[in-house]
Formats: structure tokens, C-alpha cells, sequence
């Protein structure tokens, strides 16, 4: 079974270390780790050490001696998805799947039809949730680079963020719709894809219009319409294996 991952804020070099709080209480209590047992410690930025455990103290303290450490560079080509805002808790899902598929980044966006706006303190909130849920599915999928989640963008910042793109492409719900297929898409081996998920809406014509004048062309997944929630995972996917990312 791979070792268990915790998060720290700073991996520690060679010598042992304690492992306290929420993670030292997770590390004693529910993965009841003792002596000898191995885990990992990341830092979510690409620093991560091996370790092995030396003594469980109480319920919540676990010292551990570091045997390695190791610096995972970041992945290329970068893959940021743009999200627009779901409804209910289905942001939280598509993020929550984002991150244990592999993308780099997410980008929050009130695109002209979504339903959930966020404002005031309410947004605040969202956007904690959102990247609280990266930060944990990040861990479960024992990654040692979490994804980014941006602080939201309006239309005219992600028109900007895809003009400075590698490649960028606006995922149409409409199958009727002109637009070529993601799966056979030119795409590059390194620099920065950027794939926009409407709302379940869909894109308005006037956001079409900004981003197709930004370098972003429209582009289907296939046959089937997907939901806002899941179609950014099934497009990372798609983009991750046709890079090269997953062989």
C-alpha cells in the first residue's frame, strides 16, 4: 500500500521531526500509524520527504525521522481549467475530481448565465471551500503539487488569461455547433493549456465571441452533453493522456 500523505507547511530537511495538529491527530488517531510505519510529508508545492514513524505521542503527536527529500518540478503542458460557478455542491465535485485527475489549476468564473453568484462574504466562503477541497483531494490522491484555485475572474479576465495561453479551447455543449473535437485537437507538449467550462447554461454568444477573439476557439468532448461539473475532469483527462502526461 503506498505510505500515507500529510500535509505540512514547509517539508523539513534530514533529522526527525513532529508531526502535531489536525495532521498529527489524523496521522495517531484514524490512521493509527506506530513505529516502523512510513508516510510522506508535502508541502502541496512540490517538496515532499519520506519518512519513517519513531513514536505515536498521545492522540495527536507523531515524531518521525525524514530519510529523504525531494522536489517534484512542475508538469508540462500546465492545465488550467476555467470553471464556471455550479450550482449547489457540484462545484466542490468538480474540483474534488479536477485535482485527483491532474489538472494545475482552477479558475472560478461567474460566467453571464450561472445561477450561483458569488458576493460578499458568501463568496469568501465558496472560495475557501473550493480550495480546502483541492487541498484534500490533493492529499487522498497523494499528489505532492496541489492545484492553484485563482481568485475568481470576470469575462475579461479569463479573455486575457486564454490569449496568453499555448493553447486554449472553450468546451461547447451544442454537438450541432461547428466546432472540431478536443480528442483531435493540435496540442502542445509543453507551456499552458487553458479549457473554459460553461455553465449548464451554457457559454452566451457574447462570452463566445470574447474568448474566440482572445485564441480560444470552441472545441466538443463528444457525442454526449456533459455537466458543468464534470466536463473540466473528463477534458483534463482527455488533454493529460494526449500530452503524454499519463504514459
Amino acid at each position: 500500500m503506498t505510505a500515507p500523505v500529510f500535509v505540512v507547511d514547509a517539508v523539513p530537511g534530514a533529522g526527525t521531526f513532529l508531526l502535531d495538529g489536525p495532521e498529527g491527530r489524523h496521522a495517531v488517531s484514524v490512521k493509527r500509524l506506530r513505529e516502523g510505519e512510513e508516510l510522506v510529508l508535502v508541502d502541496g508545492r512540490g517538496r515532499w520527504a519520506a519518512c519513517e514513524v519513531l513514536a505515536a505521542e498521545g492522540k495527536d503527536r507523531l515524531t518521525v525521522r525524514v530519510a529523504e527529500v525531494h522536489e517534484d518540478p512542475g508538469e508540462e503542458p500546465r492545465i488550467t481549467v476555467v470553471q464556471a460557478l455550479p450550482k449547489g455542491d457540484r462545484g466542490e465535485l468538480a474540483v474534488e475530481t479536477m485535482t485527483e485527475t491532474g489538472v494545475d489549476a482552477i479558475v472560478p468564473w461567474a460566467a453571464s448565465r450561472c445561477i450561483t453568484q458569488w458576493k460578499g462574504d458568501r463568496g469568501l466562503k465558496a472560495l475557501a471551500k473550493w480550495r480546502s477541497t483541492a487541498r484534500e483531494a490533493g492529499k487522498q490522491s497523494r499528489r505532492t503539487r496541489f492545484p492553484e484555485v485563482a481568485d475568481p475572474m470576470t469575462t475579461k479576465q479569463v479573455a486575457a488569461l486564454l490569449a496568453g495561453a499555448g493553447f486554449a479551447a472553450v468546451l461547447h455543449e451544442d454537438r450541432d455547433h461547428p466546432s472540431g473535437a478536443l480528442a483531435t485537437a493540435d496540442l502542445p507538449a509543453k507551456g499552458s493549456v487553458v479549457l473554459v467550462v460553461g455553465p449548464e447554461g451554457g457559454v452566451s454568444p457574447e462570452e463566445l465571441a470574447a474568448f474566440e477573439a482572445a485564441g480560444a476557439k470552441p472545441y466538443r468532448l463528444g457525442r454526449s452533453v456533459l455537466r458543468t461539473s464534470t466536463a473540466g475532469t473528463a477534458a483534463t483527462a482527455l488533454v493529460l493522456g494526449r500530452t503524454g502526461r499519463w504514459s
